[in-house]
């Protein structure tokens, strides 16, 4: 699956829907679900000096303590924060579904306040807690994605605005923060909750 295809892949109604929503329930109510072709595509996300170029793509250890466990409405996770060398590990109990989307700071970074207005660069991995299966990551091709924050899907902007550079955040989010209408592309089914581990390493 496209790295842009699952994340980015945002039209006009969803992006309305980012700067009017205020709840779960409101975040999905009347919106229709976009295609590939209305990708928002790579915003430049320059002007920080944190210098990464690039995503670990090594395995976390297996004996690496969850910075994170979280019991949903049904199953449960635990995950582990990427580092400078090793990717993310996400542990999924499934079906995990939450009713509330859920962000944790599993490492807090040391640079400026992520606004809500902001372009960045991130590292990231989506899995699907439905089934828990990796439906998209930029640990795997090593490869930071750049965009701003008013065209993604909300949840993933709940997740990076109000964070530091360099923090490492995890998000669970429901249905309506991420695809209401599910994305066939990436296998996410209507009702599914998605979790991601997000590491920040830009933002402008």
């Amino acid at each position: 699956m496209n790295i842009k295809n699952a994340i980015l892949v945002l039209g006009a109604a969803v992006v309305l829907t980012v700067a009017g929503c205020s709840s779960d329930s409101d975040s999905g109510s009347g919106t229709t679900e976009p295609t590939a072709t209305a990708a928002t595509g790579g915003a430049d996300a320059g002007g920080s000096d944190s210098g990464a170029a690039s995503c670990p793509t090594a395995p976390a250890k297996a004996d690496a303590t969850p910075q994170w466990s979280e019991k949903g409405a049904t199953g449960g996770l635990q995950m582990v924060a990427s580092t400078a060398t090793e990717a993310p590990k996400i542990t999924i109990e499934t079906p995990l579904s939450v009713t509330d989307t859920q962000v944790k700071t599993l490492v807090e970074g040391d640079g400026a306040i992520v606004p809500e207005t902001a372009s960045v660069s991130v590292c990231y991995v989506g899995v699907n807690g439905r089934t828990g299966q990796t439906f998209d990551s930029a640990y795997e091709s090593g490869t930071p994605v750049d965009f701003p924050l008013d065209g993604v899907i909300p949840g993933f902007s709940k997740a990076i605005a109000g964070q530091k550079v360099g923090s490492k955040v995890g998000v669970a989010m429901t249905s309506a923060d991420g695809y209401a209408s599910g994305n066939p592309q990436a296998g996410i089914e209507v009702g599914d909750t998605l979790v991601f581990e997000i590491s920040i390493l830009n933002a402008s």
